[in-house]
């Protein structure tokens, strides 16, 4: 099942998922190219997110428990279908560091923002693919019941606009008095769905509080912006390429350094970790389809770690459909391309990624495909 938004608005096709008791993922993508993804169990919400490629969302979240430490003494082991998120939920709630009620609550809040997003969209499209259910369950959530207190809950949003507009608004304080319980964290680098996080306060309730602090005068606000992922400075930028495929990886090797880069190639995923803590590339290239250790479990491994959890990492895939790419994003991945790919395309995503590296390097007009 699949189509667009202006033919199939998101709360009917919910309650499609959910009268049809159907199990599998639905993607969203708005108009600009933001994804949202949710998994079904038996017409069920099992769980949601955006396209999160590291832990920040979670960690915001057990900010507010004063939690977040555990994220760096617990390793995430299960599969979680490529969502990292979801896996280190589950490692957390294992390893006694979060109870039973608090993974519940974790993930169904994780829905319930989604569903609040995703619920007034008009434009983008959709695609439902029916397979198994997320592995392992942990709690669901019967959309329906909740439907009518979420679209009361978007309507006292939209009546905020034009002063808010969207929750990764960031407001700014003009008088230290004013919203006392927020002010640690209202500093324009925080956004309005991070403050609801920190604090523990229901997202509508932050949002009130600033709307009506930006009418008196005392707070001001920042527009949302599309985070920059952040790449270390270096005289000369480091890439490692792994693919099964010599011809792959001596095209890429041969490109990449006649541009000034510096390449180093691996053949074997397994292989690849120790080179990547020898290196320490600034972007990392991998295949999907590899033995042992596939492209997405090690993009979500390395994501794990503090020293790589913003390394750019771009999927090499053969495959060219919109669900694959989905599965790259949330596998952590920050981009893919697809192979058979040019030199002038592989130039252009090296250099988009690592301008904060080196100067972005001249793209030459010639074609060599890969």
């Amino acid at each position: 099942m699949q189509g667009t938004l202006r033919e199939l608005d998101v709360a009917s096709l919910l309650r499609l998922i959910e009268l049809g008791q159907r199990t599998g993922e639905l993607f969203l993508e708005n108009a600009q190219g933001q994804i949202y993804f949710l998994f079904f169990a038996d017409g069920r919400l099992v769980y949601a997110t955006d396209n999160h490629w590291n832990l920040s969302r979670l960690r915001e979240f057990l900010v507010g428990w004063q939690l977040d430490h555990i994220l760096l003494q617990v390793p995430s082991t299960k599969p979680g279908a490529g969502v990292l998120e979801y896996a280190q939920v589950w490692a957390l709630l294992e390893s006694h560091e979060l109870d039973p009620s608090q993974a519940i609550a974790l993930v169904q809040s994780m829905m319930l923002e989604v569903l609040f997003e995703v619920l007034p969209l008009l434009e983008g499209r959709f695609v439902f693919e029916q397979g198994t259910a997320l592995s392992p369950p942990l709690t669901t959530l019967v959309v329906s019941e909740h439907l009518s207190t979420l679209v009361r809950q978007v309507q006292a949003w939209k009546h905020m606009s034009p002063l808010l507009r969207h929750p990764g608004d960031r407001p700014v304080l003009r008088h230290p008095e004013a919203l006392a319980a927020l002010a640690p964290w209202v500093d324009g680098v925080h956004s309005l769905r991070q403050i609801s996080r920190f604090t523990q306060l229901p997202f509508l309730t932050v949002a009130a509080k600033v709307h009506t602090a930006v009418l008196e005068g005392a707070a001001t606000v920042a527009p949302h912006r599309h985070p920059m992922l952040p790449t270390a400075k270096a005289t000369t930028a480091r890439v490692l390429c792994i693919d099964d495929s010599n011809t792959i990886r001596r095209a890429v090797d041969y490109i990449l350094s006649s541009s000034g880069y510096t390449v180093v190639t691996c053949d074997h995923p397994v292989r690849a970790v120790p080179l990547i803590y020898e290196h320490r590339p600034h972007l990392v290239l991998s295949d999907i389809s590899m033995p042992e250790l596939t492209g997405y479990e090690l993009c979500a491994m390395l994501r794990h770690t503090q020293t790589f959890a913003q390394t750019p990492i771009i999927m090499l895939t053969s495959k060219d459909g919109y669900l694959d790419r989905v599965r790259a994003r949330m596998a952590g991945a920050t981009d893919y391309l697809t192979k058979p790919f040019g030199e002038r395309e592989l130039l252009m995503v090296a250099g988009r990624y690592l301008r904060q590296v080196r100067e972005y390097p001249e793209v030459p007009d010639r074609s060599l495909e890969l």
